[in-house]
């Protein structure tokens, strides 16, 4: 039996998986404890989409486990050893902000759980391929001090500057640099899984994402950045823009596509590898431009303020170069574009609320 083990099944990133490797496992287990009701509120629980799976994929078995429960995974990674061939782990403590308010939350959610994750698939599934969702975070603010020129409603890097083609790769050093503790608890589980794969030569790989987005999004105002924003679109809620005169810049990848690079990579693992995993020249948007594109799609003038305050570790402008990734994977590329990203959020917020 072929069975893919998918932590924060009932998450953004997890959801999707589950969707799209259903068709490939006899088994999809999936670990979702809903901890991000705890982090964010009523408003974010993910367990409407939990129950949807559990609903519309007949080979999926939900497991409310805590990822930071040894005992428990043990439980489980024992039980199937190594009919386990994938571990894609999604969960996470996912805030700047929150992180803060709970330091010993965030570190063992982000850096001991996957240790744990990482040690049960080593001693139980060795063979199986382990691919963890990571951030961008990881560099800090380094990106901060790139030349960027302010332009009307956005930052850029200069044009002569190597990253102005397709953005930053993955040679960006993620040393001597202010992370903010979720950013610090995102290094060492990133290293970790590094190291899984060159000490243990497990095949392991890190995917650095930038901001990642789609339609089953809980969205927050800590966390869910297009998600939030189309929310307060629809709902006319009150959106703060933090910083950077609201021009600060994001890459936003589709959760299919990122899913979609997962698969590719599970297909051929390498050891120890990392990509920078976004929407790169493709899609990306500042947040005027987010807010004037929901405003297209919602034919609604927008209810938001400006904050001077800029959330600690922010990056000014990110975009993603994923040349690393097609290089080792040239038959990928990205289906969804900016806009279609959006109607696709909009249509799903406005689905659950009529619901």
């Amino acid at each position: 039996m072929n069975i893919a083990v998918i932590t924060g099944s009932a998450g953004l990133i997890g959801s999707e998986a589950v969707n799209f490797f259903s068709k490939e496992f006899d088994k999809i287990i999936g670990i979702d404890n809903n901890l991000r009701q705890y982090f964010f509120g009523e408003g974010s629980s993910t367990i409407w989409n939990q129950e949807r799976l559990q609903r519309s994929v007949s080979n999926y078995v939900h497991m409310n486990i805590d990822i930071r429960e040894v005992a428990d995974l043990e439980k489980l990674f024992k039980e199937y050893g190594s009919d386990i061939k994938l571990v894609l782990h999604t969960a996470a403590q996912p805030s700047h902000d929150w992180a803060a308010k709970e330091p010993f939350t965030d570190f063992s959610v982000n850096a001991t759980g996957t240790l744990n994750l990482l040690e049960m698939t080593r001693l139980h599934a060795p063979g199986a391929v382990f691919i963890f969702t990571s951030t961008n975070k990881v560099y800090g603010d380094t990106p901060n001090f790139l030349p960027l020129q302010e332009l009307e409603e956005r930052w850029e890097i200069i044009e002569s500057h190597p990253y102005f083609e397709r953005g930053i790769d993955e040679q960006m050093s993620i040393d001597h640099s202010k992370h903010s503790l979720f950013g610090a608890s995102k290094v060492a589980a990133d290293i970790l899984v590094q190291e899984y794969g060159r000490y243990f030569g497990m095949k392991t790989g890190v995917f650095r994402g930038g901001c990642l987005t789609g339609p089953n999004h809980s969205g927050a105002q800590l966390h869910g950045f297009l998600s939030y924003l189309m929310k307060c679109a629809i709902s006319g809620g009150h959106y703060t823009i933090f910083g950077y005169k609201g021009k600060q810049v994001r890459d936003n990848i589709h959760s299919y596509d990122l899913v979609n690079m997962f698969w590719h990579f599970y297909q051929n693992p390498r050891s120890g590898e990392v990509y920078n995993a976004g929407g790169g020249r493709f899609a990306n948007c500042s947040m005027f431009e987010a807010i004037r594109a929901c405003e297209e799609i919602t034919n609604k003038k927008m209810n938001y303020s400006y904050s001077n305050q800029n959330r600690i570790g922010d990056h000014i402008w990110w975009i993603s170069d994923v040349k690393k990734f097609q290089d080792h994977f040239p038959r990928w590329h990205w289906k969804y574009d900016l806009k279609s990203t959006l109607v696709e959020i909009h249509d799903g917020i406005a689905k659950r609320q009529t619901a």
